[in-house]
């Protein structure tokens, strides 16, 4: 049932976002693209996440669900926790973020996330976090968004 609800949720802010991305005024001067294409991307990001999404709303009803045991139906107060400490680390990353610059904040970031999700695989980590921040870096720079440069020259 939380899968068909995320799905509905997310055609809805795909709609809304499309909604108020074509509220934006067109520029007949300047960038080629204009102030439209972002968040045009954005957009079909969040279209193509809901369909995926739909896709394993339907392979799942093929498949009959697993029915759970009595003692598993209760959520594991660890879980909580392991929230709690990723919206905290989340806050942490906003606060540097500026000082830091978006490389490597962003590294850092993503290399504390995947370093409790994916223990023990280190050069994985490192590879993945800071080949997604060169990787979306070099993506922001060709569509003309400006990043902090924080302590980096660039």
């Amino acid at each position: 049932m939380a899968d068909r609800v995320i799905f509905v949720f997310t055609l809805l802010l795909a709609g809304i976002y499309f909604y108020a991305t074509e509220q934006l005024p067109s520029l007949e001067i300047g960038d080629p693209l204009g102030p439209k294409a972002f968040p045009r991307l954005l957009t079909i990001g969040l279209l193509i996440t809901a369909v995926v999404l739909l896709l394993e709303i339907v392979r799942s009803r093929k498949r009959p669900a697993p029915v759970p045991k009595a003692d598993e139906e209760r959520t594991d107060p660890r879980v909580y926790i392991v929230v709690a400490g990723a919206v905290v680390w989340t806050f942490l990353f906003f606060l540097v973020f500026e000082r830091l610059g978006f490389m490597i904040g962003t590294s850092l970031f993503l290399l504390g996330l995947t370093c409790y999700f994916h223990r023990g695989k280190w050069l994985t980590n490192v590879l993945s976090s800071v080949g997604f921040a060169v990787g979306s870096y070099f993506l922001f720079q060709v569509l003309g968004v400006n990043l902090p440069p924080g302590i980096l020259p660039f």
